[in-house]
């Protein structure tokens, strides 16, 4: 095929668009992405948003986040805020909580951490394990209980 010459027809091309995909196919020519409407999201068809989670499903899962958090600190309020964010208000809400929680206490390790140098840090570590220990349990029976909760040592990273 040379410069400038339309896919398809004497070059030898699959009609329908390159790669020989058929009108109204993923990728090729008219498909809009399994959306009915012009101009609004553009999902591959067959796909459906998250469905939102029951109550009680949202305060097992904002409990588990809390828990989750004192045993790895920042992994599993991340890895719940990015998957549940968008399955209710409650465990949106306690999942960036605790996401914001425990960025503050790793924060706080890494400077504990630096300033064992000078033999405070290695005070400090405990006392900032304790913190996230007790915090976290607080946190995790107000989950449970169907009540929001406010870490008191926490900076706002992400706010929503």
């Amino acid at each position: 095929m040379s410069y400038g010459q339309q896919p398809g027809g004497p070059s030898g091309q699959q009609p329908g668009g390159p790669y020989g995909q058929q009108p109204g196919q993923p990728g090729g020519p008219g498909w809009n992405g399994g959306s009915s409407h012009p101009g609004g999201p553009q999902y591959p068809g067959g796909w459906t948003p998250p469905q939102p989670l029951s109550p009680e499903d949202q305060r097992l899962w904002a409990t588990l986040t809390h828990v989750g958090g004192i045993l790895s600190n920042v992994i599993v309020p991340l890895i719940a805020f990015l998957v549940l964010r968008d399955r209710g208000g409650f465990v949106r809400e306690h999942t960036r909580v605790a996401l914001n929680f425990h960025i503050t206490m790793a924060i706080a390790y890494a400077v504990a951490g630096v300033l064992t140098v000078i033999l405070i840090g290695a005070l400090l570590i405990p006392v900032i394990a304790i913190i996230t220990v007790v915090f976290g349990i607080l946190a995790a029976v107000a989950a449970n209980r169907g009540e929001f909760y406010r870490y008191p040592l926490s900076i706002e990273f992400i706010k929503q």
